[in-house]
């Protein structure tokens, strides 16, 4: 599976899909980059504020759950941040240039489609930010979002 062009796994379209691309993925985990740039959503002109980390993070879940979806024939579905636990960011803001690699490790996935995961976010093998995180996709999130999932 060419994994180049992560928008074949997030549900994110336009500026709203703040990665680039997916490293290497297994069963559990998914390793995902972004390079800061000028033109980078919620970039200042010098840099991108820290707490965006948590965003980088959560759309590596998401493309985590769209390899995993892709792989057995599924077509890719939302899911939603849950919470995020014990965010810490080493760094104030990513600066332009940043190439920041996202790792997220599923701890515990429920059948209910409750899963948490521990995120981390280096940038030349440095531990940048590391938050756990919790996210919640239904199996028809249509009709969850119409109110009527049971």
């Amino acid at each position: 599976m060419d994994t180049a062009d992560i928008r074949q796994f997030v549900p994110h379209a336009g500026l709203m899909c703040l990665l680039d691309r997916v490293l290497a993925s297994g069963d559990t985990w998914l390793e995902a980059e972004v390079t800061i740039r000028p033109d980078s959503l919620f970039c200042d002109g010098a840099s991108v504020g820290a707490w965006v980390g948590i965003e980088y993070m959560a759309q590596a879940i998401a493309a985590f759950g769209g390899v995993r979806a892709r792989s057995q024939g599924q077509a890719v579905k939302i899911g939603f941040l849950v919470g995020t636990r014990k965010y810490k960011s080493h760094w104030p803001v990513f600066p332009l240039g940043s190439r920041l690699q996202v790792r997220v490790d599923q701890q515990y996935e429920a059948d209910n489609g409750l899963s948490v995961f521990d995120c981390r976010l280096t940038c030349k093998n440095e531990e940048v930010a590391s938050a756990t995180i919790t996210v919640f996709q239904p199996a028809d999130p249509a009709e969850y979002l119409k109110g009527t999932a049971a």
